[in-house]
């Protein structure tokens, strides 16, 4: 085995090509062009599991908890209506997120990653910053579980 293998510069994503896709929001699908950026994580939760005759403490996961976080432009009133909606009639609202990674010049072709119903932490209503840029908004949120109908190919030399 060659232990000298490294990968190509060209095989790394560009973070900027990407989509993210809104689907399933009362029946709708759009573009979420304002998002800046977005992160979703799996967090593992684990117990201590004390064995006979180990020094050492082993651990054990006994559930996941899904997470995730993304900043946009606040350039739509979207959110702000789903708020209102749940506001006024009590119905909170949930929705997919349809994340693809994908740069031409890496050999390592797209990802596509959906993230199952996720629902708003919050929104920010109204704002201003006189100093600012633009005007953003962070939104947190969770989801439920996520698919993966599209996954990276192996970069040559991994196997």
């Amino acid at each position: 085995m060659d232990t000298n293998r490294t990968m190509h510069a060209k095989d790394v994503v560009s973070a900027k090509l990407a989509s993210c896709v809104i689907n399933n929001l009362n029946g709708e699908r759009f573009l979420l062009m304002q998002a800046k950026n977005l992160e979703a994580k799996a967090e593992k939760n684990k117990v201590e599991v004390p064995i006979l005759g180990r020094t050492a403490v082993g651990h054990r996961t006994t559930n996941v908890n899904y997470t995730g976080s993304m900043t946009i432009y606040n350039n739509t009133s979207r959110f702000n209506e789903l708020v209102k909606q749940y506001q006024d009639t009590g119905q909170d609202f949930y929705f997919d997120i349809i994340i693809q990674n994908y740069d031409p010049t890496s050999s390592v072709g797209s990802q596509t990653v959906i993230l199952k119903d996720c629902n708003l932490d919050g929104a920010t209503i109204a704002g201003f910053d006189a100093d600012g840029d633009w005007l953003e908004q962070d939104v947190d949120f969770t989801f439920e579980g996520f698919e993966m109908p599209e996954k990276f190919k192996d970069l040559e030399g991994m196997k």
